[in-house]
Protein backbone atom coordinates (compact mmCIF):
# COMPACT_ATOMS: atom_id res chain seq x y z
CA UNK A 1 0.00 0.00 0.00
CA UNK A 2 0.90 3.64 -0.40
CA UNK A 3 2.04 4.76 2.38
CA UNK A 4 2.77 8.78 1.25
CA UNK A 5 0.20 11.07 1.59
CA UNK A 6 -1.73 12.21 -0.92
CA UNK A 7 -1.45 15.90 -2.14
CA UNK A 8 -4.24 17.33 -2.47
CA UNK A 9 -5.02 20.91 -4.44
CA UNK A 10 -7.51 23.45 -3.69
CA UNK A 11 -9.06 24.91 -7.20
CA UNK A 12 -10.36 27.93 -5.02
CA UNK A 13 -6.82 29.04 -3.81
CA UNK A 14 -4.51 28.20 -6.96
CA UNK A 15 -3.12 31.91 -8.21
CA UNK A 16 -4.23 33.64 -11.65
CA UNK A 17 -2.41 36.03 -13.19
CA UNK A 18 -5.23 38.21 -12.27
CA UNK A 19 -4.52 37.97 -8.66
CA UNK A 20 -0.89 38.49 -9.08
CA UNK A 21 0.06 41.71 -11.44
CA UNK A 22 3.80 40.77 -11.63
CA UNK A 23 3.12 37.98 -13.63
CA UNK A 24 2.10 38.22 -17.16
CA UNK A 25 -0.10 36.52 -19.61
CA UNK A 26 3.41 35.57 -21.11
CA UNK A 27 4.15 33.08 -18.17
CA UNK A 28 1.16 31.81 -18.77
CA UNK A 29 1.96 31.54 -22.47
CA UNK A 30 5.45 29.85 -21.62
CA UNK A 31 3.49 27.27 -19.28
CA UNK A 32 1.45 26.18 -22.32
CA UNK A 33 2.05 22.41 -23.64
CA UNK A 34 4.85 23.07 -26.50
CA UNK A 35 3.75 20.72 -29.15
CA UNK A 36 0.00 22.67 -29.07
CA UNK A 37 -0.50 23.57 -32.45
CA UNK A 38 -2.18 26.67 -33.05
CA UNK A 39 -4.99 27.56 -35.48
CA UNK A 40 -3.95 29.65 -38.96
CA UNK A 41 -5.10 32.88 -38.54
CA UNK A 42 -7.52 34.62 -41.01
CA UNK A 43 -4.94 36.84 -42.47
CA UNK A 44 -3.56 33.48 -44.25
CA UNK A 45 -6.75 31.50 -45.10
CA UNK A 46 -7.08 34.62 -46.95
CA UNK A 47 -4.86 34.13 -49.44
CA UNK A 48 -5.08 31.15 -51.20
CA UNK A 49 -3.33 30.01 -54.63
CA UNK A 50 -6.92 30.97 -56.70
CA UNK A 51 -6.31 34.35 -55.28
CA UNK A 52 -2.90 35.23 -55.93
CA UNK A 53 -2.15 37.63 -58.82
CA UNK A 54 -1.35 35.66 -62.31
CA UNK A 55 2.84 35.69 -62.79
CA UNK A 56 3.51 38.37 -65.14
CA UNK A 57 6.30 36.17 -66.92
CA UNK A 58 3.09 33.34 -67.79
CA UNK A 59 1.05 36.02 -69.21
CA UNK A 60 3.79 37.68 -70.98
CA UNK A 61 4.78 33.89 -72.62
CA UNK A 62 0.82 32.79 -73.83
CA UNK A 63 0.27 33.10 -77.01
CA UNK A 64 4.09 34.18 -78.43
CA UNK A 65 3.94 31.47 -80.79
CA UNK A 66 0.96 32.24 -82.25
CA UNK A 67 1.50 35.99 -81.81
CA UNK A 68 4.70 35.18 -84.26
CA UNK A 69 3.17 33.15 -86.85
CA UNK A 70 0.52 35.99 -87.29
CA UNK A 71 2.73 38.37 -87.85
CA UNK A 72 4.82 36.52 -90.41
CA UNK A 73 1.67 35.44 -92.12
CA UNK A 74 1.08 39.44 -92.67
CA UNK A 75 4.71 40.45 -93.51
CA UNK A 76 4.32 37.14 -96.26
CA UNK A 77 1.13 38.94 -97.16
CA UNK A 78 3.06 42.48 -98.05
CA UNK A 79 5.83 40.72 -100.03
CA UNK A 80 3.15 39.26 -102.13
CA UNK A 81 1.59 42.53 -102.63
CA UNK A 82 4.95 44.69 -103.19
CA UNK A 83 6.93 41.82 -104.70
CA UNK A 84 10.35 39.82 -103.35
CA UNK A 85 13.77 40.31 -104.53
CA UNK A 86 13.20 36.65 -105.34
CA UNK A 87 11.00 37.40 -108.01
CA UNK A 88 13.31 40.22 -109.22
CA UNK A 89 16.43 37.69 -109.39
CA UNK A 90 14.21 34.87 -111.34
CA UNK A 91 12.80 37.80 -113.96
CA UNK A 92 16.05 38.88 -114.58
CA UNK A 93 17.13 35.35 -114.73
CA UNK A 94 13.87 35.23 -117.76
CA UNK A 95 15.01 38.03 -119.15
CA UNK A 96 18.82 36.67 -119.68
CA UNK A 97 17.59 33.31 -120.85
CA UNK A 98 15.47 34.88 -123.41
CA UNK A 99 17.74 37.04 -124.81
CA UNK A 100 20.49 34.39 -125.18
CA UNK A 101 17.19 32.71 -127.08
CA UNK A 102 16.38 35.10 -129.24
CA UNK A 103 20.11 35.79 -130.11
CA UNK A 104 20.21 33.88 -133.35
CA UNK A 105 17.49 36.04 -135.07
CA UNK A 106 13.78 35.53 -134.56
CA UNK A 107 10.57 37.35 -134.89
CA UNK A 108 9.55 40.87 -132.79
CA UNK A 109 6.62 38.28 -131.27
CA UNK A 110 8.62 35.59 -129.90
CA UNK A 111 11.04 38.35 -128.64
CA UNK A 112 8.88 39.86 -126.42
CA UNK A 113 7.14 36.75 -125.61
CA UNK A 114 10.63 35.31 -124.59
CA UNK A 115 12.10 38.43 -122.81
CA UNK A 116 9.43 40.16 -121.19
CA UNK A 117 6.42 37.51 -121.18
CA UNK A 118 8.40 34.94 -119.21
CA UNK A 119 10.05 37.60 -117.27
CA UNK A 120 6.33 38.29 -116.51
CA UNK A 121 4.86 35.34 -115.37
CA UNK A 122 7.84 34.29 -113.52
CA UNK A 123 7.59 37.50 -111.06
CA UNK A 124 3.77 36.62 -110.84
CA UNK A 125 4.65 33.11 -109.54
CA UNK A 126 7.03 34.08 -106.85
CA UNK A 127 4.40 36.61 -105.80
CA UNK A 128 1.46 33.80 -106.21
CA UNK A 129 4.07 31.27 -103.85
CA UNK A 130 3.97 34.00 -101.19
CA UNK A 131 0.71 34.89 -101.75
CA UNK A 132 -0.13 31.43 -101.07
CA UNK A 133 1.92 30.98 -97.84
CA UNK A 134 0.50 34.00 -96.56
CA UNK A 135 -3.07 32.64 -96.58
CA UNK A 136 -1.72 29.01 -95.08
CA UNK A 137 0.00 30.44 -92.17
CA UNK A 138 -2.95 32.77 -90.99
CA UNK A 139 -5.61 30.46 -91.89
CA UNK A 140 -3.73 27.99 -89.83
CA UNK A 141 -3.31 30.75 -87.05
CA UNK A 142 -7.48 31.05 -86.66
CA UNK A 143 -8.10 27.42 -86.95
CA UNK A 144 -5.35 26.16 -84.69
CA UNK A 145 -7.34 26.77 -81.10
CA UNK A 146 -9.94 24.12 -82.45
CA UNK A 147 -7.77 21.87 -82.69
CA UNK A 148 -5.29 19.73 -79.82
CA UNK A 149 -5.93 20.29 -76.26
CA UNK A 150 -7.79 23.31 -75.03
CA UNK A 151 -5.95 26.16 -74.39
CA UNK A 152 -6.76 27.85 -70.65
CA UNK A 153 -6.92 31.43 -71.82
CA UNK A 154 -8.92 32.25 -75.48
CA UNK A 155 -6.25 33.31 -78.07
CA UNK A 156 -5.77 37.37 -77.99
CA UNK A 157 -7.61 39.46 -80.00
CA UNK A 158 -4.63 41.39 -82.17
CA UNK A 159 -3.54 37.92 -82.87
CA UNK A 160 -6.60 37.12 -84.30
CA UNK A 161 -6.61 40.34 -85.96
CA UNK A 162 -3.23 40.47 -87.43
CA UNK A 163 -3.67 36.56 -88.29
CA UNK A 164 -6.58 37.74 -90.64
CA UNK A 165 -4.85 40.43 -92.04
CA UNK A 166 -2.41 38.10 -93.73
CA UNK A 167 -5.48 35.54 -95.04
CA UNK A 168 -7.04 38.93 -96.27
CA UNK A 169 -3.22 39.93 -97.94
CA UNK A 170 -2.64 36.46 -99.03
CA UNK A 171 -5.87 36.04 -100.99
CA UNK A 172 -5.53 39.99 -102.59
CA UNK A 173 -2.15 38.55 -103.74
CA UNK A 174 -3.59 35.03 -105.24
CA UNK A 175 -6.00 37.39 -107.24
CA UNK A 176 -3.27 39.69 -108.23
CA UNK A 177 -0.52 37.27 -109.18
CA UNK A 178 -3.50 34.95 -111.14
CA UNK A 179 -4.06 38.15 -113.24
CA UNK A 180 -0.78 39.14 -113.57
CA UNK A 181 0.12 34.95 -114.88
CA UNK A 182 -2.91 35.04 -117.21
CA UNK A 183 -2.34 38.10 -118.64
CA UNK A 184 -5.94 39.22 -117.49
CA UNK A 185 -4.87 42.90 -116.07
CA UNK A 186 -2.11 44.09 -118.76
CA UNK A 187 -1.93 41.80 -122.07
CA UNK A 188 1.86 40.93 -123.66
CA UNK A 189 2.74 44.11 -125.62
CA UNK A 190 2.85 43.26 -129.88
CA UNK A 191 4.72 44.36 -132.22
CA UNK A 192 3.79 46.29 -135.28
CA UNK A 193 3.96 44.95 -138.87
CA UNK A 194 7.38 46.77 -140.14
CA UNK A 195 6.29 49.66 -143.42
CA UNK A 196 7.21 47.84 -146.40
Amino acid sequence: MNTTPSKTTDLSTTETPADDPKKSTTDAAVTEDPTATTAPSEATEEFEDDDLEPDPFTEARHGVGAGATAVVSAALGIVALTGAWSGRVAAERETLMGQIQTAGGSSAAQQISEIYGDAWHTTALVNGVFAVLALLVGAFVLVRPAFGTPATRPQPAWIRAVALAGVALGTLGVLISAGMYFDLFLSLPVAGTPAG
